[in-house]
This record gives C-alpha cells, structure tokens and sequence, in this order.
C-alpha cells in the first residue's frame, strides 16, 4: 500500500476556502461520508465555531450544520469533486486533511499506482495539482494466512480493485476454485487485517520514500 500528499489549488470558489481566507487560519477537516453528489465532514473552527456556523448556514452550497461541541461543526455540502475522485479510484483519506485560501492537501491511501494516476487526473479537472510525496507504508507485510493473501493477491491481479470492475465476484471465486461466500470471506478479513495495519500510527515504524516532486504537476492532458 502507498500514501500520497496531493496538494490542489481549487479553480472555483468554496466556501471553506473563504472561511481559510476571511480567518487567515487554515481549516483542520476530517472526511467523514460521501454520499449523493455530496460530502459529511467534521471541522474544527476552534474559537470562531459562532462564525463559522453563521457562514456556513447561510451559503448555498452548504445543506446542514450541527454544533458537535464547543469547537467541532458537523458540515454536509455538495462536493468540490475532490472525494469523488480519492473514493471513486479506490482511495482512502487517511489522516486530517487541511485547507487554506491558497490550497488543500489530501492524505491519501491507496494500493496501485493506477489509482493514483485516475485520483490526480480526477483533481485536474477542479484545479491545479502538486504531488507532494508517495511512500509506501509499512516496512512488514500485513500478517494475512495463506489463504487470505492468495485472495487478496488474485484479486488485484484480476482488477478486482479496479473502477469500473474488470471481474466479479463470482468470477474470482471460480478463478480461485471456491464458493462466493467463502472468497468473500476471505476478501473481507485480508481487507480488514491490510486496513487496520496500516491505519495503526505509524510514529515508530519504518516508512520508504520512493519519491518526493514539490514541482506543480501539469494541468495538460
């Protein structure tokens, strides 16, 4: 698995981006759901949450605001395009994500190098893009039997991962030699072990950096 450092300079405006600008603080925001066209967020306006929540409630772009606590603003809204496409190229926010007036950055998990390519190609339609870093994560494999990292490895080789899919499920269960329901299972528990290893804070384990290009990349086709 690798992480990415996407930064983008949004081409449109947005609300959030005003908020960053207006405050002269960025914004610390943690992705919660995309669903519909639209994203479920939490941020942390800190003292200015009373202004924050008058800002938001009356933009138009903005569909609900909840008061969490003292600081914290439960936001839905209608998507920049951004999460369609991390979530729609099989991406995984990994950490907080910051906007400023001036960029966002997006930490973002994922497990072929495909996938990143369609991830930024999705964010140079909304903006200008830098990629910060990739590194792969974790110096060990995840601990997966036998049998889960032969699913697991199968899957990806068939385009499993891939959007749209390039088999299905019951295509792979028959390539593997094994009922649906029990290459599911093992798909879900190799999934859950990758995940959860990988997600753990990485503070005190050994992380490569393949790469590191801070040059703005391209908005060309």
């Amino acid at each position: 698995m690798y992480e990415a450092q996407i930064y983008l300079q949004q081409n449109k405006s947005c609300v959030l981006t005003r908020l960053a600008r207006d405050f002269e603080s960025p914004l610390d925001v943690q992705i919660e759901a995309l669903h519909d066209g639209n994203v479920t967020f939490i941020i942390n306006a800190g003292d200015n949450a009373d202004e924050f929540y008058e800002r938001l409630v009356e933009s138009d772009h903005v569909h609900r605001v909840e008061r969490l606590d003292s600081e914290n603003l439960g936001v839905t809204k209608a998507s920049c395009g951004a999460y369609s496409a991390i979530y729609g190229n099989h991406g995984i926010l990994r950490r907080r994500n910051h906007f400023s007036d001036a960029e966002r950055v997006y930490n973002i998990l994922f497990f072929d190098r495909d996938d990143l390519k369609a991830i930024i190609d999705g964010f140079r339609d909304i903006g200008e893009v830098t990629l910060g870093s990739l590194t792969q994560v974790g110096s060990e494999p995840a601990r997966l039997t036998a049998r889960q990292r032969e699913v697991l490895k199968t899957a990806l080789d068939e385009g499993y991962f891939k959007w749209p899919r390039r088999i299905s499920s019951d295509e792979l269960a028959e390539t593997l030699g094994i009922s649906r329901a029990t290459c599911l299972e093992h798909l879900r528990k190799a999934e859950k072990r990758v995940l959860e290893e990988t997600l753990e804070d990485q503070t005190d384990q050994s992380v490569t950096e393949t790469t590191r290009d801070l040059s703005p990349i391209s908005s060309e086709r």
